[in-house]
């Protein structure tokens, strides 16, 4: 790796993934940029620390806004590569996307996007996998070198269809459907690989080691956290739910993941989650 390489800017690098990616970039020993809305209490005392006192590599903190574009002119100077996990769940991704591309052909660079998007976003009509679709279209368009990398489901999401109904007497699960959840520090060293790697455009799909029903899922959560409910189906409505009980929101033949769901099941409840 060269000396005058730039930085590399996480988008939404506070969140449930992108915390996983900055430590991952810091510890290749890249220069890492945290574009976040506001800047936090720990962030501001980890940043007060010199790293040459500490030994142990900080991020820098850019504040900078996806839906507005305020700040995001000075987020993309001189960086080298852009990895963009920053979602906002609503369907505005496809413009918090091209904000963040306008600003880094403002910036004059061709840095590298590294976009993480969804298993079935091309198969699966709902609004939000529509919006991650347009921005991959963007991308693939914008004239900026790019990589894409679709996942399927973190094992939290997962989890939280059935402990969300922790206080219900009955358990209800999506009758007729399966998953194939994937641990994120997997996918997150997956991004940083491609961060680190030569534009690959649209890369193979990555997903969870196991395919199972989520009615199966829902069993070994309710018995990881120790909870004795009944177990009810629903069936649901529409082209989405078609969608998913076909199966298109997963990647048998891309099964890349190593910890399964039950592993990482253990980990929570035994307070040893990453």
């Amino acid at each position: 790796m060269s000396d005058d390489i730039g930085p590399v800017l996480v988008t939404g690098g506070t969140g449930t993934l992108g915390r996983r990616v900055v430590p991952k970039l810091l510890e290749r020993g890249r220069e890492v940029r945290v574009l976040s809305r506001r800047a936090h209490a720990a962030d501001r005392s980890a940043q007060s620390v010199p790293m040459s006192q500490t030994g142990v590599p900080v991020p820098q903190w850019a504040t900078g806004d996806l839906t507005t574009g305020k700040g995001l002119d000075a987020a993309v100077a001189g960086v080298s590569c852009i990895v963009h996990c920053a979602t906002t769940g609503s369907g505005k991704d496809i413009d918090a996307t091209r904000a963040l591309i306008e600003a880094a052909r403002r910036a004059g660079g061709r840095p590298h996007l590294v976009y993480v998007s969804i298993v079935g976003v091309d198969l699966v009509p709902l609004f939000y996998y529509r919006a991650k679709l347009a921005a991959e279209k963007t991308i693939e368009d914008c004239g900026l070198p790019w990589s894409i990398l679709r996942t399927t489901q973190f094992h939290d999401l997962l989890a939280r269809i059935t402990t969300v109904q922790r206080r219900s007497p009955v358990t209800l699960y999506p009758a007729g459907m399966s998953a194939q959840p994937i641990e994120v520090d997997e996918v997150a060293q997956r991004l940083v690989e491609l961060a680190s790697g030569e534009p690959a455009g649209r890369v193979a799909d990555m997903g969870g080691p196991e395919v199972h029903t989520m009615r199966e899922f829902a069993l070994l959560t309710l018995r990881a956290h120790g909870m004795r409910r009944p177990l009810l189906p629903v069936r649901l409505p529409g082209r989405a739910a078609r969608a998913y009980r076909a199966g298109h929101h997963t990647t048998p033949g891309h099964a890349v993941g190593v910890r399964t769901y039950s592993e990482y099941l253990a980990a929570v409840t035994s307070g040893r989650a990453r």
